[in-house]
């Protein structure tokens, strides 16, 4: 049940549970800071972070954005102890809510090829795959 669930916009001092809650849900690495990840979103009004809190407690986060054509979903977690409550799909509800009211019609995310777990919650959520090669570059030496 998500009645207790609080959703706002990311504050500074929220910074220590989000990096907190990355870690146990397994979303950083060790080239992507996540500090510079933050810093960059809270510099865009085309982009916002969202934490879900519990008693005042960061248990879920979502971020996403648009480039004015699509919009992305990226750091959709929930703390390992509040899975399965359905918090994910109320997250992701809220990111999408957002970006429809920037006027953003689609959204795309990007899973990891290798978790077959996250791919089916997207499903459940509407979510289809589509035939799609991700290419990147890396615009700024990555550091480790």
């Amino acid at each position: 049940m998500t009645t207790d669930l609080s959703i706002r916009s990311y504050s500074e001092g929220d910074f220590g549970a989000v990096d907190a809650l990355w870690q146990a849900c397994n979303l950083t690495r060790s080239w992507n800071d996540p500090a510079r990840d933050i810093n960059f979103c809270q510099k865009s009004p085309a982009s916002g972070l969202f934490v879900g809190e519990i008693e005042s407690k960061v248990i879920a986060t979502v971020m996403s954005g648009h480039d004015g054509h699509r919009g992305v979903i990226y750091f959709l977690a929930v703390h390992p102890d509040h899975q399965g409550k359905d918090l994910g799909r109320t997250m992701v509800r809220y990111a999408e809510n957002w970006l429809q009211d920037l006027g953003v019609w689609k959204v795309n995310l990007m899973i990891r090829g290798d978790n077959e777990a996250v791919r089916e919650f997207y499903k459940t959520l509407g979510y289809e795959e589509e035939p799609r090669i991700v290419m990147s570059r890396r615009l700024v030496k990555q550091s480790e």
